[in-house]
Parts: C-alpha cells; structure tokens; sequence
C-alpha cells in the first residue's frame, strides 16, 4: 500500500482525522523512518497503543534502535548547524548530543528548535533511529519539546569544546583551537557540479587530524591559529576528521597553538587502536608484497588495474605507476607501509621510464619489485604516515621514508621497553 492507503486505513482503525494522520506519515517517511516503525509511533501519538497518551520515559541508557518512539529529559550538551541533502532537497539541521544521569546519546532535529548547550529539555514523543550502529533521537514535527526547571546531574562536558585528541566521528558541534599545518584548494566535484574547497592538516597540542572547509574561509591559511566553533567530525581512513561548514564560526586567535609531534608507538599498539593520522613507526622490511615495483593505474580512479580491469571502471588501458607495499616488523607486530611513486623512484633509482625498460629488457615485470627488495629487505626504516586498520589489515600510507642505523643492543632495549610500557 502507498502512504495515502496507509494514513487512511490507520485513520479508520484510529476514528481520527485521515488527512491529519497522512501529513504525519508523510514526515515520518521523509525522514528515513521505517513504515512499519512510523505507523507504530503514530498509534501512539494518537492513543491507541498507550494508556497515558503517549510514549514512556526512558533513561538515555535504556535507548535502543528497538525502540520507535520515547520521552527523554536531559541536558544538551552541544548544539551544531549544518546544512545537507536529503531525497535532493536541501535541509538546515540542528544536531548535537544530549545527556542524562544514565548517558549520553546524538541528536538531529529537522525543524528549527530553540536550545542552546545547558539547557535542560524534556523531548516528548522523539523517535529513535539507527545512525552508525548507535540509537540517535529524530526529532521532527511530531516531537514536543518543553524547557524544564530541573537540576540533572550529568557527567559529561557541555558546550562542545575538545582537544583533537578527544575528537570522535560523529561528533557534532565541537569546538576547537588549533593551528593549520597544511592547506591546499582543491576542486571537487560536489552535488551541484565543481565546488571548491580547502583540506589539509590541522593541530594542537594533543593531536594532528586532517581538515576539509566545504565553505572556504580566508582566514584557514597555512600557519593561521584559529578557534573553530560548531565543527562536526566523520571518520577518514580510520581517523577523525574535521569539518568546517558555512556555520563554523572561525576566530583568529592572539597567540599560535603548539602542534604535537607525530604519535610514536609500538606497532601492536598502533594497530589495536585502529588507526591513527600521523603516526610514525620504526621497523625492519622483512618483505616487499606483491603489486609492488611496476604497475598500472586506472586513468578514472587510479585504482591499481588487474590484467586490464579496473574494479569499479571494467576494461581499461591503465597508466604506468610506481609503488612499494613493504611489510615492516618491529617485533611486536607487523604493517603494510605503502609508499608512493616519488619515494619509489628514490628507492629504485628511477622514474617510471627507467622501470619500463628494465622490464622490457628483461622480458619481466617483476625485475622491477625484485630490485626494490634487494634495496630495502632486512634493514631497519623510520616510517611516518596515516595507519588505517580494516578486515584486509594495517596499511600505513608513508609521507616520509628514511632508513635508520641503529646499534643492535639499543634496538633491543628500546623493544624491550615498548613492550613494557
């Protein structure tokens, strides 16, 4: 059945007004909620399904994706505006997080709703969807919201400032201090054609996360020292990034904000954290992986091609490319520390043309992979770069590659520590 038989067979069921039930259906399903789960809260909201009229007040903690629809008291801890699509439409959303003695637990409100990080709110009738795994409360037109004279006891932070290092995808409406390590405009092609943006590399003295600015500010400049008002958070491989929007307030800040050093960790370390952005590891290549030396690149995507197929483009004619994908141990554990075609030329001691010929006169393109393994196995490297962590492994994404002369007894002392630690 379509949303009009629906509304007016529930309607019916109800004795209410069908054209009423048919407008809150229709809001419901625009939002991504279930229909079965929609006609579910709408029974609720009109009487039927609860003997006080409306849904049960529940602790935060008690919340599950189970649950269509519920009443909450709580204090918002954060309050963000950004702007998406959604079914091709443009909405304005107020999102953050909202907590109680129990939890805490995110929030998206598709109407404009008056309230400000402190305030103590009781959302009435909210519904409850699935957002990253996690229950989040859906607040729309069917939601009462009420500001209520009550002192909740919470134990979390409100107002939304944070250390990058505290920063977690999904976060909404953070704010943060930090200086621009790295910018560059790049042009991508976004929902409305060609838009151009700024991305790069932001710090603090707890961290260094990766950065976009979907709106371009011209005070986001290499070097600046800036404070971030109502960034949200998503995750880059494996990692928190940051995002700054049209309503990120950007101040200039009096004095510069100190930048961390990158992380330095035993690897087992590193990959049970499930990645980490600049991130910097030593260890000895114990072996060069296959797909390294000379390869082809997809001219769409730049996808490693396959004897001539490119996994999201079929058959194409690839372009030539160096790379290295060398597993580098340290005893504790073991990385795929991938490097790109400059530091391959380095290691190879040629560019790609010089690969080609090689392999050419050799009737083999595996002499190039072979001369690169003879170069780096069973020495010890310093590598710095972005560690993600998924089900085919831990792959470092190298920015910095330098082989290091270490004293075998001090080696030993320093794993012996890290272990320790």
């Amino acid at each position: 059945m379509d949303i009009e038989e629906q509304a007016e067979e529930l309607a019916a069921d109800l004795g209410v007004d069908k054209t009423a039930v048919e407008r809150d259906l229709e809001n419901l399903v625009s939002y991504s909620v279930p229909m079965d789960e929609a006609l579910r809260s709408l029974r609720r909201k009109y009487g039927e399904e609860s003997g006080n009229g409306g849904p049960q007040a529940v602790d935060i903690a008690d919340i599950t994706t189970d649950a269509s629809s519920v009443t909450v008291t709580g204090v918002v801890l954060t309050a963000g505006r950004r702007r998406i699509r959604y079914q091709g439409e443009d909405h304005e959303i107020l999102e953050g997080e909202i907590a109680d003695p129990s939890g805490r637990i995110s929030y998206t409100a598709w109407e404009d709703i008056d309230v400000e990080p402190g305030d103590v709110v009781r959302l009435g009738n909210v519904s409850v969807r699935e957002w990253a795994d996690r229950p989040e409360l859906n607040i729309g037109e069917q939601t009462s919201l009420e500001h209520v004279e009550e002192t909740v006891d919470i134990d979390a932070a409100v107002g939304g400032d944070s250390d990058l290092a505290a920063l977690e995808p999904g976060d909404r409406g953070r704010n943060v201090e930090v200086q621009i390590l790295d910018v560059e405009e790049r042009t991508i092609d976004g929902r409305d054609g060609e838009t151009e943006i700024l991305s790069g590399v932001l710090g603090d003295p707890t961290a260094r996360l990766p950065f976009t600015d979907w709106d371009p500010h011209g005070t986001v400049t290499e070097g600046a020292a800036l404070g971030l008002a109502n960034v949200y958070v998503r995750e880059f491989r494996g990692v928190p990034s940051v995002n700054i929007t049209e309503f990120t307030e950007v101040t200039e800040l009096a004095e510069s904000v100190t930048a961390s050093e990158p992380q330095r960790m035993p690897i087992v370390d590193a990959v049970e954290r499930g990645g980490a952005y600049d991130l910097e590891l030593n260890g000895n290549i114990i072996e060069i992986r296959d797909g390294s030396g000379l390869i082809e690149r997809c001219p769409e995507c730049g996808r490693v091609v396959q004897k001539g197929q490119c996994r999201t483009h079929g058959e194409v004619e690839g372009e030539d490319d160096l790379r290295v994908k060398a597993i580098l141990d340290d005893g504790t554990g073991t990385v795929t520390a991938v490097l790109d075609a400059d530091m391959t030329e380095a290691i190879y001691g040629g560019g790609v043309e010089a690969a080609k010929e090689a392999a050419r006169d050799a009737m083999d393109q595996a002499v190039v992979a072979e001369a690169i393994a003879e170069s780096l196995v069973g020495h010890e490297y310093r590598v710095r770069g972005h560690l993600s962590v998924d089900d085919f492994g831990a792959n470092l994404e190298a920015t910095d590659f330098e082989r290091v002369e270490t004293d075998p007894q001090t080696a030993a002392e320093g794993l012996l520590e890290g272990i320790g630690s």
